[in-house]
């Protein structure tokens, strides 16, 4: 489900603790306790990164793995928590990515790197996020 508010394009995904499914593969887990969440994030192409907030971070029981200095859309930069893996789920893609932690309950960003390795385009005509049409089946991405 996307959604368009002011020109801006939202879609819902769902994260999933990157951990919970190594331990479900390897038996050591039931499928049922599987820590998941579905979210409305905001699409940025101007973002590189998913981008969570704490609560989110908290819900999946996310392991800091490093931080980062970003740059904030107001131009003030500031040291922000990494934490992964984290599994993202559009459609019929997904990929596991790190995420950024951004205070409280700020806004889930879905940034470019996640968007290319999904291979999901934003559809100016439509203003929402989608399946690239050329490889609607499998993700495509190039090796050169």
């Amino acid at each position: 489900m996307e959604v368009e508010l002011m020109g801006l394009v939202y879609a819902e995904i769902e994260l999933i603790r990157g951990a919970d499914i190594v331990l479900f593969q390897e038996g050591q887990l039931p499928a049922d306790q599987i820590r998941r969440l579905k979210v409305n994030a905001l699409v940025d192409s101007g973002a590189y990164m998913l981008a969570i907030n704490q609560q989110i971070k908290t819900q999946l029981d996310l392991r800091k793995v490093g931080e980062q200095v970003a740059e904030l859309a107001d131009g003030t930069q500031t040291r922000l928590e990494i934490v992964g893996p984290v599994d993202v789920q559009f459609e019929n893609r997904s990929t596991t990515v790190r995420a950024m932690v951004l205070p409280g309950d700020s806004e889930v960003l879905l940034g470019s790197i996640p968007m290319e390795d999904m291979d999901v385009l934003i559809d100016p005509k439509q203003q929402k996020l989608i399946v690239n049409p050329e490889s609607p089946y499998i993700a495509k991405k190039s090796l050169k």
